[in-house]
């Protein structure tokens, strides 16, 4: 039997998929591979380099300050490199470190577990699976969020947020062997979506309708062979609009770690009595 640990996307929200990480952890659960996209592809590769001790380390990351590092230019910098480039915010060097700095060498093959991350290529219009080589840079274009973040160049492509393409990658995850999937989602796929009122809403709840029905789609073709546990979030309905995409407020990072931990734990307990 090969356990997956899939790792979705959704920004500040990953700090759920800690929480879950801490209540596998504690139920002995382990993953013999890990696939992350965007936020769980930061979160994933952590779990592959150190699958006993992620849990503990992403929630000193999580909620110290090295997450917001990342992103923790001030207003006027960004405004300044928002009219340079015409197309980002932020410069990808604070991430760039981050990740140098915790992950234990340059290449996928100094992790410990089989890990992928998905980045959307621009110039294909398509997904494209990082398995070998540089990790760092593969990380960076799956979490390279439009708008944000630049394109990430790789071997001459270059590479947008991996949400984008496949936002829960329980598919791929299945394709590579698993027979048992933990998803670590960010609470998205529990709230409801309501009709858009503003502009900027009628994108997001676009985006919302295609990565659903990606999930939905790909949850209903699996295997009668393979088991997909769906780790709940324990937390309250996302509010519609942009107050879900808030990346620089850290001000709910606990208790969504907690909620996820109970709520985690809760529902593996009551698995294991059956």
């Amino acid at each position: 039997m090969t356990t997956a640990f899939v790792l979705g996307g959704g920004g500040l929200l990953g700090a759920h998929e800690v929480g879950m990480l801490q209540a596998l952890a504690e139920t002995g659960v382990r993953p013999d591979l890990v696939v992350g996209t965007s936020i769980g592809a930061i979160n994933g590769a952590l779990v592959a380099a150190d699958p006993l001790g992620a849990a503990a380390r992403l929630r000193r990351m999580w909620e110290g300050d090295e997450l917001r590092l990342a992103f923790s230019e001030r207003l006027l910098s960004r405004a300044i490199r928002l009219v340079r480039s015409g197309t980002h915010l932020h410069s990808l060097e604070p991430l760039r470190r981050l990740l140098a700095d915790v992950l234990p060498g340059e290449d996928f093959a100094d992790l410990k577990l089989p890990f992928q991350c998905v980045a959307a290529s621009i110039e294909n219009a398509s997904a494209r699976w990082f398995a070998s080589g540089p990790v760092v840079p593969a990380v960076m274009a799956s979490c390279a969020v439009p708008g944000l973040l630049p394109p990430v160049e790789i071997d001459g492509g270059h590479y947008f947020d991996g949400g984008l393409v496949d936002s829960i990658p329980v598919g791929r995850a299945v394709t590579l062997g698993a027979s048992t999937v933990y998803v670590l989602q960010v609470g998205r796929i529990e709230s409801p979506l309501a009709v858009p009122t503003r502009p900027w809403e009628v994108g997001l709840v676009a985006f919302e309708i295609a990565r659903r029905h990606r999930f939905h789609e790909e949850m209903s073709s699996l295997p009668d062979t393979v088991q997909v546990h769906v780790l709940p979030t324990g937390g309250d309905p996302l509010a519609p609009g942009l107050s879900q995409f808030r990346y620089r407020d850290k001000s709910k990072v606990g208790q969504s770690i907690e909620r996820a931990y109970t709520a985690s734990a809760s529902y593996l307990a009551a698995v294991s009595i059956k």
